[in-house]
């Protein structure tokens, strides 16, 4: 550990962040309806955060609009352009799903401008504890753990699955759960990756859930000194074809440094490895709208 935060430190790279202003792509978030009324509408935010549009419903994973992915906003701060959107930019939220609890992944400022305009939360076991916390509604708050299972009356079924991570803000670490989510709803299944390392519990999944219509999946944030909570990208892919899915949409990547890796490093990898292994892949730019079974993005723009 002194050696990796020794590194990550005093010898971090340039390349890890990207040269300029990411391109980025402003859609009307509260307008999705007209892109696609039958087939569901995915906007990525940059790293984890993406917000699903299925029929009139919202489903928002992993917010952080705050510009910063750490307890201090001078530190881990987004990368240029990569703050486009914000809360008041969303629709009113059916579900946030919330995989764990870092800093990356759970955002107070993000989570707390949030609170009026969502409905239900679901999220990893012990989570809820920071939710409780800053004051959300305990009736909005649905824990879970691996195997649990949610529904709603808007066809949301929402089932919380194993994942290779760990958990912790601060200095505490592992006193909350942290998950993947299979979501299954009106017609469509998705797999909401959260963070992990690679291992069998993918190709479980997909023998239990899959075929997925389409699946997040972490590829970026990797190293080979902590392979055992990050995917390697090529390892990433792998874990789409284990999933059964139908396409894949890498995620982790493009707003901040975790790690010591090239930013755009990832796409790369993850390309290579897809285009071997026959696995479809997008790469929309923030804020670029795909279409199931319509529309897949996949222009090069990280080559900067």
């Amino acid at each position: 550990m002194a050696k990796v935060m020794w590194n990550f430190i005093f010898n971090k790279p340039k390349n890890v962040t990207p040269p300029g202003m990411l391109p980025t792509v402003k859609t009307d978030l509260k307008a999705l309806q007209r892109i696609s009324s039958m087939n569901p509408v995915i906007v990525w935010f940059g790293h984890s955060s993406y917000l699903l549009h299925i029929q009139g419903l919202h489903i928002l994973v992993d917010p952080v609009f705050s510009g910063h992915a750490s307890p201090f906003t001078f530190t881990t701060k987004s990368f240029a352009g990569a703050d486009v959107y914000n809360v008041e930019n969303m629709p009113d939220i059916d579900l946030l799903v919330l995989t764990h609890d870092h800093y990356d992944h759970l955002d107070y400022e993000t989570i707390m401008t949030l609170k009026q305009k969502t409905k239900s939360v679901c999220t990893s076991l012990g989570v809820g504890s920071h939710l409780r916390f800053w004051g959300w509604e305990e009736n909005k708050i649905h824990e879970m753990g691996w195997g649990d299972q949610y529904e709603t009356s808007e066809q949301i079924h929402l089932i919380a699955c194993t994942a290779r991570h760990f958990s912790g803000r601060s200095f505490t670490r592992n006193r909350t759960l942290w998950s993947s989510f299979v979501l299954e709803t009106k017609g469509f299944k998705f797999y909401l990756g959260g963070d992990s390392g690679y291992d069998t519990h993918f190709s479980q999944i997909g023998e239990q859930y899959g075929p997925f219509d389409i699946v997040m999946l972490e590829a970026g944030q990797y190293n080979e000194s902590w392979p055992q909570i990050h995917m390697m990208p090529e390892q990433t892919v792998q874990a789409a074809v284990d999933l059964r899915a139908k396409i894949l949409l890498p995620v982790h990547w493009a707003k901040f440094s975790l790690a010591m890796h090239p930013w755009n490093d990832p796409p790369k990898r993850v390309i290579a490895q897809a285009q071997t292994l026959s696995m479809p892949v997008t790469i929309p730019m923030i804020g670029e709208p795909i279409v199931l079974n319509e529309r897949s993005p996949h222009q090069p723009w990280w080559e900067m």
